[in-house]
């Protein structure tokens, strides 16, 4: 294929730094140099699927100046990722496992075969799953086994057990249920050398109430058949029986069992509306042939030092296994590639950002020595270390990409603020982005507070700005007047043009998408990035979701301050916590009452914020100045609210889960949280970290709601022991799983077929190993051509799951 690829990489390149103008050349402008590039190229190469793919994009240049800005940049990205796959694939040519590849309906070669299997019914269901080709089938992993491989006499049966028996039928009746002509009821009694056993099966639908029907089940299960019967155990007022058992005939003369379901470890698949485990049983056990001998893309050295069984038995061990050991060496290998992938995935996007170039920007310099000139406190021992790191990285010519974690509390603001001085004394801007107003307000008046005597001008970007003051803000930052922009979700909307952005921060990270950080990157030509988060991450989630960045880690709070009182207490204890806060703010103190979300309506929420705080002011606390604080006021308002707070004009502040982040007042002492069982730790942990700012000793008051409270209690204990955020995110993590522990709606976590990130924490820890090894080795995998090939394929969705 003749294309001038790095001519045609570098045009993207530079239509990106030029902020997507459809630059004019010399000859062309940049879309028609693109749209003929790409229509002239040879394609007979290209697989099908991928040329489609090219004639798409090609065509799209036509209309490039019809484009937002925002849909000419997804273009461009989507070309560039275009290229570098074609190129790759073109130079490298590695070998394709091509039978797994196959459709399951189709009339050419394996899918002919196939078809006869499946069958043109059972493809149309299978397809109801997403299964389209042989490999999403062999992919398409059990959810659970349920081991009826055991066979047991029926004199030796126990209530609880999950067995097979085998014996021959003394009698069987079919018949309509007299309570309900829409059930049809299988009775057979079953007899082995040690005694006998009444089962029964249960089939609801008009097609089973035919009497054709029911007779063929009396002819099939006629007397003295053979049968095998698999299931659990139960007892009931007639005695053990089997619930709902798996039923086989067996031939008389063998007396083998040789079936998906009986006698055996049996799959039992995710399914949906209108598909049998049956069907996907027989269907995977056809195609299971075909990954006999199976390239397998992992180096043997890897497998044989992390003890992993080849591809092809794991892929069959993983539906049929023979045994319960087989089965989980099988869980193990394929865990271990997911993780792997990912890993890998991980590390070369990683090599990749390092290998680009970035402005350095100067760590020494006037504005940093007035900075820490005037700041009235000593920067702790972790600060220091966090922004030792930090400037290291800024200095060196390629794009910083650092995660900087640090416990409520710690200082994670003045580093950002460090960092951001370096940009702006080095000529560049930078900005900051938090993901709710008030943490964004919160910020700008820290930063405010501590950029004006600098003479660093500094200005605020919300939904909430008026249209004047946002032509104001937009005008000076694109001429490059103002130096440091903080914001929301609004700093990567259209229209916001940065002159010069040399340093990105993005606080409480992981509520934002993959996508959304990127589009603020993209503001600029490769700047600097850091990324903060005040939810500590445990280690399996941090490889996970940032195994391409550095962490930073500020482990030590400032000096002064008092470990926090915690009590959890029942709702009998609701005046003792009123008592308290009677005598805290008696003495000058503030305190919070933190209300749940108790419904999913915001409107019922609402409602019952307000409510509440009514209650507080009229009956419980009506000596004292009683604010509400919720998401649905009106910007202003919340400001206000939480300025006369953290003046000292409101005692107590009655709010929702939105003072979770970004409200700092040191003279509250008292955080009541109601409900607190429907909270997770963390959160609970970043709520608490809303007191014990200031010298004096504070008090968290987890105040549980539900009667049978002894699980909550017993969960809730330990926050009651332990102040350390980490220890807290990781028993979050085992005890609710990551998709809560990070909120499920923009948490980035992959989505694995197998591995779960709380049981299999030393699988991942030996793929990352491996990984890092391999990448250390033969960083871009020419000696591995099968295994660059698979990872291409993984790669890509994976990194799509994560970025949407």
């Amino acid at each position: 294929m003749s294309l001038d690829w790095p001519r045609l990489q570098r045009a993207l390149a530079i239509e990106t730094a030029r902020g997507f103008c459809n630059l004019q050349g010399n000859t062309y402008r940049f879309n028609e140099y693109l749209h003929e590039a790409l229509t002239q190229a040879p394609l007979q190469q290209l697989p099908p699927q991928v040329r489609d793919r090219w004639q798409e994009t090609a065509a799209a240049y036509a209309h490039y100046n019809d484009l937002s800005p925002s849909q000419r940049q997804h273009l461009v990205v989507k070309t560039r990722q275009l290229l570098h796959d074609v190129h790759k694939q073109l130079a490298s040519s590695p070998p394709r496992p091509r039978p797994l590849d196959q459709p399951l309906k189709t009339g050419h070669g394996i899918g002919e075969q196939l078809r006869c299997v499946v069958g043109d019914r059972a493809a149309a269901q299978l397809a109801k799953l997403g299964l389209y080709t042989v490999a999403d089938l062999i992919y398409y992993f059990p959810r659970d086994h349920i081991d009826y491989a055991r066979q047991v006499p029926i004199r030796q049966l126990q209530a609880g057990e999950t067995v097979t028996l085998v014996g021959k039928v003394r009698h069987c009746n079919c018949f309509t249920s007299p309570r309900n002509a829409k059930l049809t009821i299988l009775e057979i009694m079953l007899q082995d050398r040690t005694g006998q056993i009444r089962l029964s099966r249960f089939y609801a639908g008009a097609r089973y109430a035919q009497r054709g029907w029911q007779e063929q089940q009396k002819r099939l299960y006629a007397p003295q058949t053979l049968v095998a019967a698999s299931g659990l155990v139960k007892r009931t007022k007639y005695g053990l029986t089997l619930e709902d058992p798996e039923l086989e005939v067996l031939d008389q003369a063998r007396a083998e069992i040789d079936s998906l379901t009986i006698g055996r470890i049996v799959p039992i698949y995710p399914l949906t509306a209108g598909v049998s485990s049956e069907v996907i049983r027989r269907a995977v056990a056809r195609v299971l042939p075909l990954v006999q001998d199976y390239p397998d893309p992992l180096p043997q050295g890897l497998r044989q030092r992390h003890q992993l069984i080849p591809l092809d038995t794991a892929l069959r061990h993983i539906h049929f296994p023979p045994d319960q050991t087989q089965l989980s060496l099988a869980r193990r290998r394929l865990i271990f590639d997911e993780f792997f992938y990912l890993q890998l995935g991980l590390l070369q996007r990683r090599r990749q950002q390092q290998q680009q170039a970035s402005a350095p920007l100067k760590p020494q310099g006037e504005l940093i020595e007035q900075f820490y000139q005037r700041l009235p406190f000593q920067l702790t021992g972790a600060q220091q270390r966090v922004v030792a790191e930090i400037l290291a990285d800024l200095e060196r010519p390629i794009p910083m990409n650092r995660l900087l974690q640090g416990d409520v509390g710690s200082g994670k603001t003045v580093v950002a603020v460090i960092a951001l001085l370096a940009a702006v004394q080095s000529g560049y801007q930078g900005a900051l982005m938090a993901p709710t107003e008030v943490l964004a307000e919160q910020h700008y008046r820290k930063l405010f507070e501590w950029l004006t005597p600098l003479h660093v001008p500094v200005e605020l970007l919300t939904g909430s700005v008026r249209t004047t003051k946002r032509r104001q803000i937009l005008d000076q930052l694109a001429t490059g007047e103002l130096p440091v922009l903080v914001g929301t979700h609004a700093l990567i909307q259209e229209g916001v043009r940065f002159q010069r952005l040399g340093l990105v921060v993005i606080d409480e990270q992981h509520r934002f998408g993959v996508a959304q950080r990127a589009k603020l990157q993209a503001k600029g030509v490769l700047p600097h990035v850091l990324t903060m988060t005040a939810t500590p991450i445990p280690r399996t989630l941090a490889l996970t979701l940032h195994g391409d960045l550095d962490v930073s880690q500020i482990d030590e709070l400032p000096p002064g301050r008092q470990p926090i009182q915690t009590t959890i207490l029942g709702r009998g204890d609701r005046p003792c916590a009123y008592d308290l806060i009677r005598r805290e703010v008696a003495q000058g103190r503030q305190a919070y009452i933190v209300l749940p979300l108790v419904e999913e309506s915001e409107k019922l929420d609402l409602k019952s914020a307000i409510a509440e705080h009514k209650r507080l002011q009229t009956e419980i606390f009506p000596n004292f100045r009683v604010g509400l604080l919720h998401g649905r006021m009106a910007s202003s308002e919340k400001d206000a609210t939480i300025q006369a707070f953290a003046q000292g004009k409101l005692d107590i502040l009655v709010a929702t889960t939105v003072v979770e982040v970004g409200v700092d007042v040191p003279n509250a002492t008292v955080m009541l949280i109601e409900h607190a069982e429907r909270f997770g730790l963390s959160q609970l942990h970043q709520l608490r970290g809303r007191v014990g700012r200031g010298a004096q000793q504070s008090y968290c008051l987890l105040l549980l709601n539900s009667a049978r409270n002894d699980a909550a209690k017993q969960r809730l204990n330990v926050l009651a022991q332990s102040q350390d955020g980490f220890f807290i995110a990781e028993m979050d993590l085992r005890l609710r799983g990551p998709g809560e522990v990070l909120g499920t709606r923009q948490s980035g976590l992959p989505d694995f077929a197998l591995a779960s990130l709380v049981e299999d924490q030393d699988c991942l820890e030996a793929a990352r190993s491996a990984a890092t090894e391999l990448i250390a080795q033969d960083p871009e995998l020419r000696n591995y051509p099968l295994l660059q090939a698979i990872l291409q394929q993984r790669r890509d969705r994976l990194l799509e799951t994560m970025m949407n």
